[in-house]
């Protein structure tokens, strides 16, 4: 009978209505989350016209890339200042703080009057804006994460939690569709001047509703029980960073955890992107669909490795994710070149490129926020190069030599007309040229999934989002059952977002600048490859198994 009954009692049940009505809440401020980042990276050109209108073209979109990154660099303060909050006051109500800050401030933009109206006063608000959101995303996380995780059964945490992870793909598709039938009822015109606001106001629907449910919910069992018992951190920040113990914990969590989850996150859906625009020369329309349905087709493998780290443990997926990723690699991104734009492949292949140049006028071409102007020749013509595709050598000038760039046997000099003579002599030598080869992948319309070409670039991509699964899935759990109750949502908000924020964050940049000084356009996997490997050795040695940790008497 003791038996009978233990089974029953150990055996999953369904989830109630309330906590379902948790998941939805907390997951909605993931919504917000990727509704905002997808939002304001595809209108960022329109913005910067709004804005930042005072200054040249090329300008203006450098000020709008700094106003988006801006959100990114201050969410780990954020993660400090609501996280501090959230251990001494209460998850709900703290997250209830962020979701109103993050809702706001992206309603805001969309009423925000232009630099046209207000002058200068219009790109200071805005890059405001954009600091508040940050500030309240680095709270936002931890707190659904940690509110999720304190009401889920034990034994469950890994599936509640995992349900969060699949926002990403909700907020990318809510931000598709709202500004595509946007543009679509506005027309172009309209819609450059004033019809992007509508995307942004729209959030306030997301706004109000996840307000709504918020109100209705419950503190978390752990935290009420923490304030009946007073046992709650009148000091967390303290606790979590000035004790060696806790410390040594975030580090672990930071370097054998998240930041190895980062870069697999962000080679897989961001590095992939650019990888096919800016590298394979893959329209904008086409790469972002290959990326959508690779993320509609692995969405739900987040829910299944949450679900699947309830049964073997947070540990030993999140390590092989990170392991697998960084010996796959290399093959998949060739393959992806292989099915993508076989004529570039076979141009890499068989055309010897070489800048010749003298080495004490080459400098690092590392650009984190795409603000830097380059004056040196020679690195002018390899960032040039980089961005065309082109994978090519350098070989040492005598000093002060001028530079020259070699195409098999032909010689550019370089001058005025250096990149328009450098592309007729890349084309002459076999390069594709840019949006006229009919070899490269393109889809008709967002459902043209089915050729073979298309089908095999999507597939591949499947496989880089199934990493992401693998890594990004168990998170949650992982991090919270990492860190005692008083201190939890302080200790695990901070590594989550430096992982993710800066790791991961500037994965994108660092790699370009690894591709540009090498001329070799998979070099920049080197770094996702050996930061994934780091995780994976420092998580083998030093992270603990947590899946059967009793949360709620972790103090």
């Amino acid at each position: 009978m003791s038996v009978t009954t233990a089974r029953a009692a150990a055996a999953p049940r369904p989830m109630t209505r309330e906590e379902k009505r948790v998941i939805f809440a907390s997951s909605l401020g993931t919504v917000f989350e990727w509704y905002d980042f997808y939002l304001y990276g595809s209108l960022a050109a329109i913005i910067g016209a709004q804005f930042f209108s005072a200054y040249p073209p090329a300008t203006r979109d450098i000020f709008a890339l700094l106003a988006f990154a801006a959100g990114f660099l201050v969410r780990p303060f954020g993660a400090l200042v609501f996280g501090r909050l959230g251990d001494m006051v209460g998850r709900k109500y703290t997250f209830l703080i962020t979701i109103l800050i993050m809702g706001l401030s992206t309603f805001l933009v969309g009423i925000l009057p232009s630099a046209a109206a207000i002058g200068i006063l219009a790109p200071v608000i805005l890059i405001a804006l954009r600091l508040l959101q940050g500030l309240a995303l680095g709270g936002e996380y931890g707190g659904a994460a940690t509110y999720v995780a304190e009401h889920a059964p034990h034994g469950r945490r890994g599936f509640y939690t995992s349900w969060i992870q699949t926002t990403a793909t909700l907020g990318l598709f809510l931000s598709l569709i709202v500004i595509l039938v946007t543009r679509t009822l506005t027309g172009e015109e309209a819609f450059r001047d004033w019809g992007w606001r509508v995307p942004f106001l729209v959030s306030v629907l997301l706004l109000g509703i996840s307000v709504w449910i918020r109100l209705q919910l419950s503190e978390s069992p752990t935290f009420k029980r923490m304030k009946e018992e007073g046992t709650t951190s009148k000091a967390p920040l303290s606790e979590a960073f000035g004790h060696w113990g806790n410390m040594k914990v975030v580090l672990i969590a930071l370097f054998g955890l998240v930041a190895g989850q980062g870069v697999v996150w962000y080679t897989g859906q961001f590095y992939a992107l650019f990888f096919l625009q800016s590298i394979l020369k893959v329209d904008g329309y086409t790469s972002n669909l290959l990326i959508a349905w690779s993320l509609v087709f692995g969405t739900l493998f987040f829910v299944f490795f949450g679900w699947l780290s309830d049964k073997i443990g947070r540990k030993p997926i999140i390590l092989a994710g990170c392991l697998i990723a960084a010996a796959s690699y290399f093959p998949l991104f060739n393959l992806i070149t292989t099915y993508a734009n076989p004529p570039l492949e076979r141009a890499v292949q068989n055309v010897r490129i070489t800048v010749v140049a003298d080495p004490g006028n080459c400098g690092s071409l590392f650009n984190p926020v795409g603000t830097r102007v380059y004056t040196q020749p020679c690195d002018v013509a390899r960032d040039f190069l980089a961005k065309t595709g082109v994978k090519y050598g350098t070989a040492p000038g005598a000093p002060g030599s001028p530079v020259e760039l070699k195409v098999n046997e032909q010689t550019v000099p370089f001058g005025p007309d250096f990149s328009k003579n450098a592309i007729t002599a890349l084309q002459d030598a076999g390069y594709p040229k840019a949006g006229a080869n009919s070899e490269v992948v393109k889809m008709a319309h967002p459902f043209d999934i089915f050729r073979p070409q298309v089908a095999a670039v999507i597939g591949l991509l499947f496989i880089l989002v199934l990493f992401v699964t693998m890594v990004y899935g168990p998170i949650a759990a992982a991090l919270v059952e990492l860190f005692p109750a008083r201190i939890r949502y302080t200790s695990m908000s901070l590594p989550y977002h430096i992982g993710n924020g800066w790791f991961g964050g500037l994965l994108p940049a660092t790699s370009f600048a690894m591709v540009a000084a090498t001329g070799d356009i998979y070099f920049g996997l080197w770094y996702p490859i050996v930061i994934a490997l780091m995780t994976f050795v420092i998580g083998l040695l030093f992270v603990p198994e947590t899946k059967d940790r009793n949360i709620d008497h972790w103090h």
